[in-house]
């Protein structure tokens, strides 16, 4: 436990951002697992704006700090690819 009153702040502060951070990551989650189910639908209005919307979250996850740039950059990758209909990416 922290004995300094600006501990006990940091350790107040790491947990809101711990929490708000898990948000932005499972929300990214759960949109790529959306744009694969559109995918395998084969509906390509769903999936132009699954894929638009995805991108969109993974930019502002990148630009707060909750994922790292390269990370985002990835994952954008997987996503033009489930798009673009390439085999190896809907695994």
């Amino acid at each position: 436990m922290p004995n300094i009153r600006q501990q006990e702040k940091r350790v107040r502060q790491a947990g809101r951002q711990r929490i708000e951070n898990l948000r932005w990551r499972s929300t990214a989650k759960t949109l790529m697992r959306r744009l694969r189910d559109s995918a395998e639908q084969g509906d390509a209005a769903s999936v132009t704006s699954s894929h638009r919307e995805l991108v969109s979250w993974l930019d502002k996850a990148a630009s707060r700090g909750s994922l790292h740039k390269n990370t985002a950059a990835r994952r954008k990758a997987q996503a033009a690819r489930i798009v673009a209909g390439k085999p190896e990416a809907t695994k």
